[in-house]
């Protein structure tokens, strides 16, 4: 019998039978194979013939389009909508940022969210990666977060300078990693305590006064 040194990877299953399929069907049978690819086997296992394959056309039609296996990654993942969010305004600071949260976690928990966290824990190892990640998807949160809190500050809730202060972004940075340390679901509970016991109390407190210079 034949010794293992090593987990075996499957090779692709062949999904080329059928027509050929050209321009934006093509393109979006592409991103669709890439979203199953990274569900299956994740970013790391993930290679531009294996897309190919699955999308029934040739590896050179994936290079044209994509030059590389990041920018195909982004792409499809924007296709599933992995970094959109819907805002709903509660007329509260508390409400708006529990429910953007809550919609963050229901990711997290889908299907997406294994992608995601793939990601995330590819981007110390693919700097082209992780430069689009920071583009393309790690901005998304925050700038919900911003909409969020331009709302508090019209309200009157909050003080104009959060807006630009590192607080603003901490609900979502501590969510996240919540995630990636222990994966999901995120528990209600933990959503509550980052919005109650850390976020409101960040972003609710008066300005801070800098220090006197000493001469």
């Amino acid at each position: 019998m034949p010794s293992s040194t090593g987990p075996v990877t499957e090779p692709p299953a062949d999904h080329r039978k059928g027509p050929r399929r050209r321009g934006e069907e093509l393109e979006s049978a592409i991103l669709r194979a890439t979203l199953d690819e990274l569900t299956e086997v994740g970013y790391s296992a993930l290679t531009m013939e294996r897309v190919a394959v699955r999308a029934r056309t040739g590896k050179a039609a994936v290079y044209r389009r994509w030059p590389s296996r990041a920018q195909l990654v982004l792409d499809a993942c924007k296709l599933g909508k992995i970094s959109e969010v819907d805002l709903p305004d509660t007329g509260g600071v508390r409400g708006d940022a529990l429910a953007l949260l809550r919609q963050m976690a229901a990711t997290m928990s889908s299907p997406l969210g294994g992608i995601m966290r793939g990601l995330l824990g590819e981007m110390t190892r693919d700097p082209e990666l992780a430069e689009l990640i920071r583009e393309r998807i790690h901005t998304v949160r925050p700038l919900a977060v911003h909409v969020i809190l331009e709302r508090a500050v019209e309200r009157g809730e909050v003080e104009p300078w959060v807006l630009t202060s590192r607080r603003a972004t901490v609900a979502t940075d501590l969510l996240r990693n919540q995630f990636l340390l222990f994966g999901a679901p995120v528990e209600d509970e933990a959503i509550v305590d980052i919005v109650d016991d850390i976020y409101l109390p960040l972003i609710l407190s008066p300005a801070p006064h800098p220090p006197d210079n000493v001469d």
